[in-house]
């Protein structure tokens, strides 16, 4: 009989262990948009006020956002992205591009971004090296440790 299989070290598991709960991705992508006020948070996204409260503490205590008080009395905080919440972006754009394309409906997108250059925002994943879109098939995993 075969060993059950070890469950496998994997960079995706780790950041979902942080991000990967609704209301985290959704709070991050307020920030995004500008809303880093947790009032705002609240009335975009329609998460539960404890929740969004343990997420945001848990995006903090994971370095993806900054709290900045902006008010003493009462004491109000907003939240700002760090350098590896700002890492998320290409996350948030994939996921905005595959609930366009798979889940929009007839009605189409909710939300369309646009670059500063005035043409739709449609992300993509490219080599780094070549420039080519990124195609799974084409695509081989390796050890990091091999050449």
């Amino acid at each position: 009989m075969a060993a059950p299989a070890e469950p496998r070290v994997c960079s995706v598991a780790r950041a979902l262990d942080v991000v990967g709960e609704k209301w985290a991705l959704l709070a991050v992508r307020e920030v995004f948009l500008g809303n880093r006020r947790f009032d705002e948070m609240i009335r975009r996204t329609g998460a539960p006020r404890d929740t969004l409260t343990a997420r945001l503490r848990t995006l903090v205590d994971a370095g993806i956002l900054q709290r900045h008080r902006y008010s003493d009395h009462p004491q109000r905080f907003e939240y700002h992205l760090t350098t590896a919440g700002r890492d998320l972006y290409p996350v948030i754009l994939t996921l905005l591009r595959w609930g366009d394309e798979h889940l929009a409906g007839l009605e189409g997108p909710p939300l369309v971004l646009e670059h500063n250059c005035g043409h739709r925002l449609i992300p993509e994943v490219t080599c780094q090296a070549c420039g080519e879109v990124v195609d799974p098939a084409e695509t081989a995993r390796r050890s990091p440790t091999s050449t």
